[in-house]
């Protein structure tokens, strides 16, 4: 990991574990889940916000204006608000993606859950991610949550990743091998 991503994420679990631990002794966890959802829901559709935390052209009151703003219009909860004045008056801003994952991990690990980033060629019908679940929940022993994505490069088949393991059966894998294996032969 480069020193720069390292900091990065270092200062976000710092910050996500002070928000888990409030949220969890206060009971607030649903609301703290919530505001994660409206947050990555920012991050994804609003190139506006994105700038708006990773500028360092901004000073910290436009920031902390702008923060205490988009809190009030996405309605957030008062501890999310606070926190991301927070990072704003420490032009700490640009970790929220960081922050917003390691609170997710946090709120999964708690509640005895594991996700599973899956890539296939082709989009999973409901049935085949419910079955996909149920297998991994049979393997891992924990509630699975599944995180797909299409890549039609693996021509057919799955990439599975939960934790450090991953499970490659994508037929791009496989003809990969094999010409491996031929040029061993030749």
């Amino acid at each position: 990991m480069s020193e720069p991503a390292s900091i990065s994420s270092g200062i976000a679990a710092r910050y996500a574990t002070a928000v888990f631990d409030l949220a969890k002794e206060t009971k607030k966890l649903t609301a703290v889940e919530g505001d994660l959802n409206s947050l990555e829901g920012a991050l994804t559709d609003s190139a506006d916000f994105k700038n708006l935390i990773m500028s360092p052209v901004y000073s910290r009151d436009e920031q902390g204006a702008a923060v205490a703003a988009l809190a009030k219009k996405m309605k957030l909860s008062p501890m999310m608000t606070n926190t991301l004045s927070l990072m704003a008056a420490k032009r700490r801003l640009f970790v929220l993606p960081q922050l917003v994952r390691a609170l997710r991990a946090a709120i999964a690990q708690d509640k005895g859950e594991v996700s599973a980033d899956v890539v296939s060629a082709k989009a999973l019908t409901k049935g085949q991610a419910d079955k996909l679940a149920k297998t991994l929940k049979e393997r891992f022993g924990k509630t699975v949550t599944i995180n797909a994505t299409v890549d039609e490069t693996l021509i057919g088949g799955l990439v599975v990743k939960v934790g450090s393991k991953m499970i490659d059966t994508s037929i791009r894998s496989k003809l990969s091998s094999l010409q491996n294996a031929m040029k061993e032969v030749g």
